[in-house]
Parts: structure tokens; sequence; C-alpha cells
């Protein structure tokens, strides 16, 4: 920041004790401090405008600061980027692009976005939260255009759809001068130490720093893991003092002896119908042991606790096996011993991460949280987060995690990056909140991108039905992401992405892949929105490939087709695609066009989710006994107005991740339907998908080393 003012340079650098000057903004939070005592008045561009008292120095640092954040404005507004990438034609890896980039202050973005400094909090110079309320200040503006990224079944390397949705938004905004903010999902710890790698994209479209990125990133991940874990605690103990005291001394510990019922028992009253009172001594013995007892039934416990790295053998564990759990004081064993079966699931999994992703502000947290249900009581009636007494401390956990945080491209554009939910296991799309305050910033005629994870049958189905129907923001343009390789695989090619067909050219096998990439264009255009392929190009790839890939996308629907070489070229390499983009999003307004959902939430659970199987291609679906005992007892609670989230294989369209291409005549077996009703819909778990995946043989993990003579991670891609 400082190198855009002399004055400020010399005095940030300096000590004048005579004056009582001290200056370390970098070292403060880009603060600038005196010893003669001020306070803050705003701040730009990471400069903070101070009125001092008794200090003369400090008025005439504060007027040049002024004048240089005017001037540097005057000139971000004529090219507000100025990238030091320099791009080489053998693109380094990925880590190495992130580390030759000179980041700007993340105060600059701020200012490119249109964040204003009571709206930002920095969390060191290269990211920072962001308020929920810039959406109030802005609420008289129009929406910007709203797009999404998905794409088709990718391989297990992946096909690039983080990298596109960075690329197309450098060619928005550092290409073709629009206003654009890319929204995206944080990255689990799981695959970024596993085979996937991380999400920041890749190449010279990425997110950086990327190892902030990929890493712990302002710790929202491990609030959610921290809040997850404590309400399955909760379960537990709850379970474990009900077995061993009477309903009075259960009362009486509850209640009574904390002076009475706090606020988050009330809500348990309520439920209850207890209305007449909240005085405890005025409750009857009955109302009591209500109130007291949950009764909880073990065997219909949904809530797992979770964690973050992808560790197979604690998919399913015993747990309440110590000496204390299992037998009385008095050394017997336990009538109602506290061990159960349980399992634990991957963080992004978590049923919390679907709330950070849905929720619309603080208070909407609040009770999404509290209504959370974790399993049934042995006379059937719902568990929640709220009758354990967890929903405030949920809440108090997650508060600031509810914050979006900003970053920056390679190429400068902004970045709000926020929550990180699977579409294979979970709902797969970044937040409503960040997608409301990127719509706002942009303005009518702005862009914001965001992603849907994995194959559109999944990432793209769930950001539709789901996200769309919660932030009532509608979607004009769906870039489905394809590549040859990819193609080729769906054409019957070798699992191994080294064997040779990937590298020749092999038109036969290539087009009996299409199909699968048609599949998901057709299956985009059914909800209404304007479609264009993206054909993220490999160094291998040919001319004849890539002009069979556009001319199949063409056929199947797509309103435009296009090559991009993002990876190797940053937004140039992006330029057309997101030419393409502004086109259709204009003329999907012109044409004055209405988006679609998949099914109306009037229709009945096994209705909803017909619908999507039959999206995929399915003949039939199949139900266990569990799930079908879990259907009826979510629709006697009245949860069946919500939407389904399918959790299934994302590398194939039907359950089963060996049929390629576009398999037919097959069944879908649910067995397992879990209810996110704080999230606001019904995880049906499908074939044999896992919700904690587990590590190859060589993970990741084993390139992940700290280089001490350049202070630097190296190996993280």
């Amino acid at each position: 920041t400082f190198q855009h003012s002399n004055a400020l340079e010399t005095m940030s650098s300096s000590s004048d004790k005579k004056s009582g000057i001290l200056m370390h903004p970098f070292q403060t939070g880009n603060r600038l401090e005196c010893v003669a005592g001020g306070v803050v008045v705003g701040v730009a561009l990471g400069v903070a405008f101070m009125k001092w008292k008794n200090c003369s120095k400090c008025q005439q640092v504060t007027s040049a600061a002024a004048e240089q954040t005017q001037n540097f404005s005057k000139s971000s507004s004529k090219k507000k980027y100025t990238p030091t990438v320099k791009f080489l034609d053998n693109v380094p890896s990925d880590i190495a692009v992130s580390q030759s980039v000179t980041p700007l202050p993340i105060s600059a973005i701020a200012d490119i976005a249109g964040i204003q400094s009571n709206e930002l909090f920095p969390v060191g110079d290269d990211k920072a939260k962001v308020s929920l309320d810039i959406r109030k200040r802005l609420s008289g503006n129009k929406d910007g255009h709203y797009i999404v990224v998905a794409g088709i079944n990718p391989t297990t390397a992946g096909e690039g759809k983080s990298t596109t949705t960075i690329g197309v938004c450098q060619a928005l905004g550092a290409v073709l001068n629009k206003k654009v903010i890319t929204c995206i999902r944080q990255p689990s710890q799981g695959p970024t130490f596993g085979v996937k790698g991380g999400a920041a994209g890749g190449g010279y479209s990425q997110v950086v720093p990327m190892e902030t990125f990929n890493l712990h990133l302002t710790g929202d991940i491990h609030a959610i893991t921290a809040a997850n874990n404590l309400l399955a605690a909760a379960i537990d103990t709850r379970i474990y003092h009900e077995s061993t005291q009477s309903d009075e001394a259960l009362f009486r510990r509850l209640v009574t002896d904390k002076g009475g019922f706090c606020p988050v028992m009330i809500t348990r009253l309520k439920k209850l119908g207890i209305t007449h009172t909240t005085d405890p001594s005025k409750l009857t013995s009955e109302e009591k042991r209500l109130f007291a007892r949950l009764d909880i039934d073990p065997s219909t416990i949904t809530w797992n606790r979770v964690l973050d790295t992808c560790d197979r053998f604690l998919r399913v564990v015993k747990i309440g096996e110590g000496p204390e759990e299992l037998n009385s004081p008095k050394g017997e064993p336990r009538r109602t011993p506290a061990s159960r079966d349980a399992r634990f699931d991957i963080t992004v999994a978590s049923e919390i991460m679907a709330v950070l992703a849905l929720t619309t502000d603080l208070q909407d947290l609040r009770d999404r949280l509290g209504r959370m249900v974790i399993g049934r009581s042995k006379s059937g009636m719902v568990v929640t987060a709220d009758d354990l007494g967890c929903g405030g401390a949920l809440a108090v956990l997650m508060k600031d995690a509810i914050q979006p945080t900003l970053m920056q491209t390679v190429e400068q554009t902004p970045v709000l990056v926020h929550a990180g939910p699977f579409a294979n296991i979970a709902h797969g799309n970044s937040s409503i909140v960040a997608d409301q305050i990127a719509l706002k910033l942009v303005g009518e005629d702005g862009y914001c991108v965001t992603e849907a994870g994995f194959g559109a049958d999944i990432g793209m189905e769930k950001f539709f039905n789901i996200k769309c129907r919660y932030s009532d923001c509608a979607p004009e343009c769906a870039v489905i992401v394809a590549t040859v390789r990819a193609l080729k695989m769906h054409g019957g090619a070798s699992a191994n992405l080294k064997d040779k067909v990937y590298k020749e050219e092999n038109l036969d096998i290539l087009a009996k892949g299409v199909c699968n990439m048609q599949h998901h264009v057709r299956s985009a255009k059914k909800f209404g929105v304007k479609v264009v392929v993206a054909v993220n190009k490999f160094v291998t790839d040919t001319d004849a490939e890539i002009n069979m890939v556009k001319q199949a996308a063409l056929e199947a629907g797509a309103d435009s087709a296009v090559v991009a070489n993002h990876w190797a070229k940053g937004g140039a390499g992006a330029a057309e695609l997101g030419q393409a983009v502004v086109k259709l999003c204009d003329e999907f307004r012109a044409e004055k066009r209405q988006f679609n959902f998949l099914y109306p939430l009037t229709i009945s659970i096994k209705d909803k989710i017909a619908a999507v199987c039959n999206s995929y291609g399915a003949a039939t679906v199949e139900y266990t006994d569990e799930a079908n005992e879990q259907i009826a007892s979510y629709t006697a609670s009245g949860y069946d107005n919500l939407p389904v989230c399918m959790a299934k294989t994302q590398f194939s369209l039907s359950t089963d991740a060996s049929k390629k291409g576009v398999p037919t005549g097959f069944t879908i077996k649910v067995r397992e339907v879990r209810a996110s009703v704080g999230a606001g819909f019904l995880v049906c778990i499908c074939g044999d998908i896992k919700m904690v995946p587990g590590l190859p043989t060589r993970p990741g993990f084993y390139d992940v080393d700290l280089d001490f003579k350049n202070d630097k991670i190296v190996g993280l891609f």
C-alpha cells in the first residue's frame, strides 16, 4: 500500500521519538499508530486515516495519505487490474505460479469490488472477512448476471472446473473490463492431502495465495468441526445421564439447580405444548418428565462425528467403551451401557456446513442450527439440537464463519470464498450470502460467477433445486466444462490416465464418449438457462478432437461451445468464453426467459427422488427397509415438503462408478435417508457412496513440506 506514497513510505518505516510518532502499518492490521494518541476515522486501500491529537506531523501524513489514495482511486477507475504475473510457455506447478505473484493488499481488492472499509475485516494482508451488511447498503441495486459453472462426469483427476471458473472471471474482469466477482467453495483438507488436490484452480487461473486458500484459510471448516462434534458429544452425554438418573434428579440438575429455564429450554417447552408457565415449580411431574427425558433411540441417530481428513478407519467405530461408560461408580456393569456403534463423516458433509452455505443471516443461522434433527425418541418424536440445549452454543461457534472471505485471482479479480460442501455427499455449492453480496456489488451490468461441484448431474442439479430455491436468485447461464480426456474415458478408454490413448488423437473413442457431455447439456436446458460448453484445453488435445466436442455440444442444444486455454494463458485464454457468457446473459434478459425447477416441493419425497433419478436416466428406484422407514417418519413429521439431495458417485450418471458414458436401464438403490432439517433438505444416500473418503497408497501429503531456506511451502500441487 505504502509504495503509492513516498511520504507514507518514509514515515511508516521510521520512529520519530521527538514528535511521538511510531508507525508499524503491516504489523498492526494495516493501521497507522501514533503514540501521541488518536482514533481511526476510516480506512481505504489499507491506509488508516486518523484524527490525531497534538501531533502536526501525523496530520501532514494524513493529508498525504488522502491525496495519494485519491490519485490511486482515479487511476484504478481507468485500469483496475495491473497483474504482476509473468506468463511462461512452460507453465510451472500451481504453487510455483502462485508464489511468483505479488498479490495486491486485500484492501485494494476490496476497493475494486466496491466494499467499504467498515465492511472489511482483514485477516493478514491477503484475505479478509466481509460483512453481510453490504446487502443492506446496496439493497436498492439491481442484481448482476448470475452464472453457474458445472461439468461433465469427471475422471479421478478432475477436469478443471475450478480452473475454468477462475479463468472466465479473469477474462471478464482483466480482459473484457467487466465488473465481476467469483464465488467459490473453501476446499477440504481431505482431498488436499489425498488424491484430487485443492480447489484454487490451476496454472494461470487460480486464487492466490493458493497455500492460504487450500489450507486453514480463516478457520471456517475448523469451526464447523468443533460445532458438529459438540453436538455429537451432547447426544451421547444425554443418553448416558438419562440412563443413570431418575426423572426428578434429571430435571433438578438441568433446571432447578441452575436457577430455572434458560432461553433454549423455553423453545423445548413450547414444542411440548407447555405454555401455561415458565416457572419450574409449577410444572406437573409428568411435564417435568417430558421436558427432562429426551429418551433418544440410539438406533435412529443420524448425527455423526466429523473430521476434515480422509480416514477410512473411522467410517464405523464403537464408542463409549471406557470403564466409566460401561460400568457404574461401584464397578458393576451398567444396565444401559453408553456404548454404541457410531460413524464419522468428513466435515464438509456435516449438516452444519450445509446450514452455513444456505443461511441468509445470523438469526437465520441460529434458527437453522437449533432445528437440526439428530434422531428420534423411542416414542417417535424427532429430537433437535435445541432439544439438547445446544443450538445457541453452535451459533456462537459459527458466528464469525458466516462472513465470506475475500481473496483475489492471479489477475487481481475479486473472489469470495465461503462454505465447502462436497457435491457427491452434500449439496456441493458455495454460500448464498456470498452470491447475494456479489450480485449487489457488481450491479445490474456485472457478473457473479459461482461453481457447482463435480458433474452437472449432482452439483448443478442441487444448485438449481436447492440453493436457488432458498436464495431466490435466478441464474441466467450455465457453463458446462468438458475435456477431451474425460470424454475419451466415457467412450471406453482405459481408466489409467497415463495410457497413450489420452496423449494421441483418437476420434473413434471420443465420438463414443461425447454423449456424456450431451446429456448434461440437455439436463441444463430443462431449467430454462442459456448453456455454453467450455472445452478445457489440454496440451495433448488436437484441433480435430476439440472441434468434434464443440460440434457435439451444439447438436445437443448448447447455445454456444468454445475452447478455453486459461490454464496456460490466464484470462486471455478464456476471452472467447467470457464473450460467450456476456452474449448469452444479454440474450436471456432480452428474451425474458424464466428459470425453472425440476420438481415442485408439494409432491411426495419418493416422487422428488424419482424426478432426480429420471434426470440421470435411471429406470427404477429401490429403497432399503431402513430408507422406507425413515421416509415414512419424515413424512409424518411434516418434512415431506423439503427438496432432496442425492448422495452418489460423481464418476457416473448412475450409482456405479464403472458405468461410463450414458448408461440406461439402471436401478438406483437408496440405502438411507437423513433429514437435514436445519439445512432444509433430505439427504438420500445411494449405492456404495462413502461419507469419508479414503487415502490412496501414495497420498499427496508425501510431497508437502517446508522450504526453510526460502521460507515457503513446497509440494502443494
